[in-house]
């Protein structure tokens, strides 16, 4: 079984933050392998299917961003999956617009979705780090990652999300760099 799990905030005005950009993915998933209707469950919009002869559950925390790992803590608990089979969708600061890093723990960086799952059930699992570029200006970081893409990185999200989708099956296999450099590549 694996756990994809994208992060961001529930609000309709935050539906295209760059904050949201784990919630974009989920949904790109559920679109391109035909995971099951959304459900409400465990705090989260919950989805399941079959990718690769995998299990998937997918979900959206609705707990926003800063308690994400009160709800991945109670799914996992509850569908007893292993801590390394959760692969994690975020925003990154410290990453240009559009690049990708697949890594396996590590530091939350300061971003505060990761913190609070690293809270609830350590850091041995998978991120998918998705660069939404830094502002010029350190105090303007919280304005950056919660204002709405504009009209061309919107564009670019929908390349970006094809080219995680169009690649999940080395994600599935923990691959990590060639995941990596083969999303980065296209």
């Amino acid at each position: 079984m694996l756990l994809f799990v994208g992060l961001g905030n529930p609000t309709p005005d935050s539906e295209n933050n760059r904050h949201n950009i784990g919630f974009k993915m989920i949904d790109a998933i559920n679109i391109k392998f035909g995971l099951s209707k959304q459900k409400p469950k465990f705090k989260g919009l919950l989805t399941t299917g079959i990718i690769n002869k995998k299990k998937v559950y997918a979900i959206k925390p609705l707990t926003f961003m800063n308690n994400s790992g009160i709800c991945i803590r109670e799914l996992i608990e509850y569908f007893k999956i292993d801590v390394e089979d959760i692969i994690v969708f975020h925003d990154d600061l410290d990453i240009d617009f559009g690049k990708i890093k697949a890594k396996f723990g590590g530091s939350s960086a300061g971003h505060n979705g990761i913190e609070s799952i690293d809270k609830f059930i350590g850091k041995d699992y998978s991120r998918v780090r998705i660069g939404i570029g830094k502002p010029k200006v350190k105090t303007e970081v919280s304005d950056h990652v919660l204002n709405n893409f504009d009209k061309d990185e919107m564009l670019e999200l929908e390349k970006i999300t094809n080219n995680i989708t169009n690649s999940i099956s080395i994600l599935i296999d923990k691959k990590l760099d060639l995941f990596s450099s083969t999303v980065n590549n296209k």
